[in-house]
């Protein structure tokens, strides 16, 4: 028999094996259990692939990002069956991968009920214990129309995709840009049990499937268009085994026990009225007063930096966004505009286009920079109702927007120290597990502008920043703005959630189009750099990441209510009056809770508003001049002086101490 030379790569090493004609990918990975898939020559495939001479292989682990992606989609496919076997008149829709678990949308006559998921989850399991094998068969557009004439949503897709290049919107699992492939699910006896439009790749059998769980039901538009019909999307969950699938519905009761949106409620911060509408919030007094501490905050550590503090408008007219390129690019999440005395006037998505303005306002020297404006500016992006989330994903928004003007020689320099800034400021916020993303442009995109010199000049300046801080950096490629590359700081919650935070972004596309100039030492006119950064990015995303990282429970600098002060019978409220009075000229915000609730309920009250800090005082404490000090884990010292006390107060909230 002929011999094939393959290199197999993996962590350790990379050989060179001579295998025979015809061998498939899984016998190379025999031995190892936990491998799924092959990526050949840097392409995901199949187990059954077959090898060509002088391919590079690499196993895929069920427990790596691929592996997990090919686990869940394999996971909807088996879903996708169940439902067409307990529901014959269901359509079907797409079911692609995403974090921690997939979905499949499906066009049926009833919205589905718990009862229904937990009969499709039992169904699963049979088709899973059974090890039905996902086979991978190539078809023509016209076959695959006429093997798929009574799925009209399948159709769509090849009518929209077929062999082009191009895209379908929520698509990509199932058509790609060459030739179509169907999988076929095949009993033990070869018999085919169901099949799907796909591009794979899949798991080899059912039975390789070793955790999984229907999560819920949720109405979801025909590939995300309000447009279209609305169809039942089915969620559900799939790990590489029962652990880890016990430990992700932790994490999800953890999650939904932080959830600010709750949180918001129980401790009286913010709401959403209708009246005002969606994704627009406000703040209640508490509420205001952990925003008030995050704004004097960050306004002061910007004035430190050497940051000037500016004021612009919330609306401007047409041009102004036109000059910056800001349209046509973010015309559709941009508010529809106004028409006043003959002008087009929009609300600003943006603050940079107004800081320019106020650059561009008079003649500029090198001797002035790095030029830092600063500002809370309010800003409105169109999100569609889908997308609205709490404070995370808002219509309306304040952002700690900075912009440096700078010589093309202090870009490196000021980036580093904006770098630094934000990483002191999210460590002071107790946010200190996070990386770095670089988003660069996508050559093949027309959404970028500026020339290939001029990005590649740019990237290498955040690369290096990036790289001399020594966290790990990742790349994003396409993510960066129209108007140049990005770093982003994403931080990992107290529950190991990855949040995008901060963000720098290097510009040499707005000061040409605004033609701000600066007079250089010879005299000549030369044109600055433009660096972008917001350190919160939004201050109601920042705010609502910090209610779920803390669960409520904010550290003491934070905390709206920083002392309650709980006197065991009336007579002793007048003392503790005078004691939360000695607080309150430290800076210290107390409350007396003078209620007729019997001390233990005041207790309780306290710790259901997670107060950090609890003085308590009866007889003996007026009578030595003390307090029973109390902290919000339960732990209490009696006896305690109320100078210690308001020391130990005091101290906690200066230190910033995480408790």
């Amino acid at each position: 028999m002929s011999e094939t030379k393959v290199a197999v790569v993996s962590a350790e090493e990379r050989a060179e094996r001579a295998v025979t004609t015809g061998t498939k990918a899984w016998e190379l990975f025999a031995e190892d259990s936990s491998v799924v898939a092959a990526r050949v020559n840097g392409e995901l495939r199949d187990l059954a692939y077959e090898l060509a001479d002088g391919d590079v292989v690499e196993g895929v682990a069920i427990d790596s990002a691929d592996g997990r992606d090919i686990l869940r989609h394999s996971t909807a496919h088996v879903m996708a069956q169940a439902v067409q076997e307990l529901y014959p008149e269901a359509k079907l829709g797409i079911g692609p991968p995403v974090t921690d678990g997939f979905y499949y949308d499906f066009d049926v006559p009833e919205p589905f009920h718990p009862d229904d998921i937990e009969k499709i989850e039992s169904r699963m399991r049979k088709i899973v214990k059974e090890g039905q094998k996902f086979s991978r068969r190539a078809i023509s557009d016209d076959e695959a129309r006429e093997e798929l004439a009574g799925e009209p949503y399948k159709l769509e897709l090849i009518g929209l995709k077929g062999g082009s290049e191009e895209a379908a919107e929520g698509a990509n699992v199932e058509v790609g840009g060459g030739q179509l492939t169907i999988y076929d699910n095949l009993k033990r006896d070869g018999s085919l049990a169901w099949k799907d439009l796909c591009r794979g790749p899949h798991l080899p059998t059912t039975k390789r499937i070793p955790a999984f769980r229907l999560m819920r039901s949720a109405a979801a538009y025909w590939r995300g268009d309000e447009k279209n019909k609305q169809l039942q999307r089915i969620y559900g969950t799939a790990w590489e085994s029962k652990e880890a699938l016990e430990e992700h519905l932790h994490r999800l009761e953890e999650a939904e026990r932080r959830d600010h949106r709750k949180l918001g409620r129980e401790l009286d911060l913010f709401s959403f009225p209708d009246e005002i509408g969606s994704g627009l919030v406000v703040f209640h007094p508490k509420g205001g007063v952990l925003k008030r501490v995050m704004e004097d905050y960050v306004r002061q550590r910007h004035i430190e930096e050497g940051f000037q503090y500016v004021g612009t408008p919330h609306i401007s007219k047409q041009g102004l966004f036109e000059t910056s390129g800001h349209l046509p690019y973010y015309a559709d999440t941009m508010f529809p505009p106004m028409e006043m005395e003959g002008s087009s006037y929009y609300l600003k998505a943006m603050n940079c286009p107004m800081h320019n303005l106020i650059f561009r306002s008079r003649g500029r020297s090198y001797r002035e920079l790095p030029l830092r404006f600063f500002e809370f500016g309010s800003v409105y992006r169109f999100e569609k109702s889908g997308v609205v989330h709490g404070l995370t994903r808002v219509r309306g928004m304040t952002q700690d927007d900075s912009h440096s003007y700078v010589t093309p020689e202090q870009a490196p320099g000021e980036i580093k120290h904006l770098l630094s800034f934000v990483l002191g400021l999210l460590k002071d916020f107790g946010l200190d597990d996070y990386y770095l993303e670089l988003s660069t442009r996508d050559p093949e995109s027309d959404k970028f502008i500026g020339s290939d010199e001029e990005w590649a000049a740019a990237t290498k300046i955040l690369e290096d920043a990036a790289t001399e801080t020594g966290l790990d950096l990742v790349p994003d490629p396409g993510g960066a703005a129209f108007y140049g590359p990005k770093i982003s700081v994403q931080c990992r919650d107290a529950i190991g959630r990855t949040w995008q935070m901060s963000t720098i972004q290097y510009d040499f596309n707005q000061p040409a189009r605004f033609e701000l100039e600066f007079q250089g030492a010879d005299g000549s006119r030369q044109q600055p750099v433009m660096i972008h950064s917001a350190k919160f990015g939004s201050l109601e995303r920042f705010y609502g990441v910090l209610v779920e990282h803390y669960a409520g429970a904010f550290p003491p600098w934070l905390a709206p209510v920083q002392v309650v002060a709980i006197p065991i019978a009336e007579r002793h409220n007048d003392y503790l009056q005078k004691v939360a009075e000695q607080l309150r000229e430290r800076g210290i915000r107390v409350e007396v809770d003078e209620s007729d609730d019997r001390m233990q309920k005041k207790i309780r009250n306290a710790q259901l508003q997670k107060v950090p800090f609890m003085v308590i005082a009866g007889d003996r404490d007026v009578e030595d001049g003390a307090v029973s000090f109390r902290y919000r884990n339960g732990e209490q010292d009696n006896g305690v002086s109320v100078d210690d006390a308001i020391a130990r107060v005091v101290d906690a909230v200066e230190r910033r101490i995480q408790v």
